[in-house]
């Protein structure tokens, strides 16, 4: 029983400073914001289907990249069949129109492309630091 308790304050002497090395980073006031009506939120972007200037699909939005708070790229999956041989790549916000359709009462993205243009585009992979 000694032993037992001895090694549990040996575990606690020694978790002690790791646990101060992963403190939280200080706490800023929150800054609130007012969402305008014409404001796209995440949710309506993520498994949005991706067509062509012909309505055809090309694909779906899977992911979005933000840098410095600001969007920079929609992560769009090409190609596959439930699943399997997906791949993805990242575009440009600027190279899909998003619009809501009032009559159909759901979010629309339109690329100017076509699937083979993105499934020959570079690559995007979900690993290291982007691992799923």
């Amino acid at each position: 029983m000694r032993r037992l308790v001895l090694a549990t304050l040996a575990v606690a002497a020694l978790a002690g400073p790791a646990l101060a090395a992963n403190e939280a980073p200080p706490t800023v006031a929150p800054k609130f914001e007012t969402v305008p009506q014409d404001a796209v939120l995440s949710y309506n972007l993520i498994g949005l289907t991706v067509t062509d200037a012909q309505n055809n699909t090309v694909g779906e939005i899977k992911d979005l990249v933000i840098d410095h708070e600001k969007l920079t790229g929609y992560i769009v999956s090409v190609g596959g069949f439930l699943g399997m041989g997906e791949r993805y790549v990242a575009v440009s916000p600027a190279s899909i129109a998003l619009g809501y359709d009032a009559d159909a009462k759901k979010w629309k993205a339109i690329i100017g492309a076509s699937k083979d243009q993105l499934k020959s585009a570079p690559e995007f992979k979900y690993d290291g630091k982007f691992k799923r």
